[in-house]
């Protein structure tokens, strides 16, 4: 199968659509298919080059200010052209819907080229990290979720099939409002890599970056964003009226600068310390430094990140938010935490501390979950998927032929309604 793929954002990038496209991708490739990923480019210069299987072709691009994974290509109309075109995939599969996406959809819409769609999108996303003054945001922000729903679905909408990563996501986009059918597909985790490592160098890990070797940690992983909520996890550490803990956030992002402000505000200290980026490379080994991860997030459609922290086996306390109780079962591998509360994250941060007797156990269950979300079955469900695309893309085909006519009507028209 030739299997066009196009995203905003791709390996090295540190997000989790990222991670999953690129997981994708040389998955297909080793499972025998031709893939081709079309992305943006990180300057004006375009560029094609293979890697690991997989044809990777670059558009010129400017990146957005406000949010560094969206990078916006001015002109994308002769570049989807050129790919679909030359490429001929069996099915395009779009990552999101920004301006590259939607016309390589366009373009694959009037070659009659079956279409699927991953939806990694929530409002909050975006309008969490848009420089609003913080009187005027609760007034605007219903208007503005509205505005960035009805973008993604003026695309969308207009689908053979969509998969999202959990049956919570999934939900979401129906009540949305949303037209193509939508199966849950989870993003997969490499679980041979992430896994609990008992004789991995731990101590040697901490100093590394600069962390206490004995004290229990509690680690973030992902991008410092508005919508990750790290200020909640640091108004809970504050509440609580010990020293010994410390928090680690490991990423970066816009709000790097002002969760520092609040964690001096705050008079955190060596409780709290800023990782900054994390090399791939060491991630496996800083998740098994840990001894709990933490995911605050109020806008996780899964979070691979959590993932990756259950299969090292670590005991995970999250946000009852979204799609985050799919992964975390109350008091069977984590906690769960009423969202933006501070007070009730911190009681349950001193519940873990309380318990350290348990994390093995909490720890072994996430990890037996995270078995179920293995990169080897996201590959087979997405080539199912795309099956699912071809049907319902001849069905749709077929129910465009003009009454009384014998030929069916052109594939493009669709794009005009």
């Amino acid at each position: 199968m030739k299997i066009l793929i196009v995203t905003q954002t791709y390996w090295p990038d540190p997000n989790g659509q990222s991670v999953f496209t690129t997981h994708l991708a040389e998955g297909l490739a080793k499972a025998g298919h031709r893939v081709l990923v079309l992305m943006p480019a990180e300057g004006w210069r375009s560029a094609c080059a293979p890697r690991r299987g997989v044809r990777l072709c670059r558009v010129p691009a400017v990146r957005m200010p406000w949010y560094d994974t969206v990078r916006l290509t001015p002109f994308p109309m002769l570049a989807a052209r050129r790919v679909v075109r030359g490429f001929r995939p069996d099915v395009v599969h779009i990552q999101d819907h920004y301006f590259l996406a939607e016309w390589v959809a366009r373009e694959a819409a009037r070659q009659g080229i079956p279409l699927l769609g991953t939806n990694h999108f929530l409002p909050a996303n975006l309008s969490q990290n848009f420089p609003l003054p913080p009187r005027l945001r609760p007034a605007l922000q219903p208007a503005i979720d509205a505005l960035l729903w009805k973008s993604m679905l003026r695309v969308y909408n207009r689908l053979d099939f969509v998969t999202a990563p959990t049956a919570t996501a999934a939900e979401i986009l129906r009540r949305q409002r949303l037209v193509p059918p939508v199966m849950p597909i989870s993003c997969g985790v490499d679980t041979d890599r992430f896994r609990p490592r008992p004789a991995a160098p731990r101590e040697a890990m901490r100093r590394k970056y600069g962390l206490h070797p004995q004290k229990p940690l509690f680690l973030f992983v992902g991008r410092v964003d508005g919508e990750k909520r790290l200020d909640v996890l640091l108004h809970a550490a504050a509440r609580l009226p010990r020293d010994d803990f410390q928090i680690a956030i490991a990423g970066k992002g816009l709000h790097a600068e002002s969760l520092q402000a609040l964690a001096e505000t705050l008079r955190l200290g060596a409780r709290v310390r800023f990782l900054g980026y994390v090399p791939a490379a060491d991630l496996p080994g800083l998740l098994n430094a840990a001894d709990v991860f933490v995911m605050p997030s109020e806008a996780e459609l899964q979070s691979i990140a959590t993932l990756e922290a259950m299969a090292s086996g670590l005991p995970v306390l999250a946000a009852r938010a979204q799609a985050l109780p799919e992964l975390v079962e109350d008091g069977v591998n984590g906690y769960l935490f009423r969202p933006g509360d501070a007070a009730d994250a911190a009681r349950l941060m001193a519940r873990l501390l309380a318990e350290r007797p348990r994390w093995e156990a909490l720890g072994a269950a996430g990890r037996e979950k995270a078995l179920a979300h293995s990169l080897a079955s996201t590959v087979q469900h997405y080539e199912a998927a795309y099956r699912a695309a071809m049907t319902a893309h001849l069905k749709r085909a077929w129910a465009q032929v003009p009454q009384g006519k014998g030929k069916k009507s052109r594939r493009g028209v669709w794009w005009k309604n």
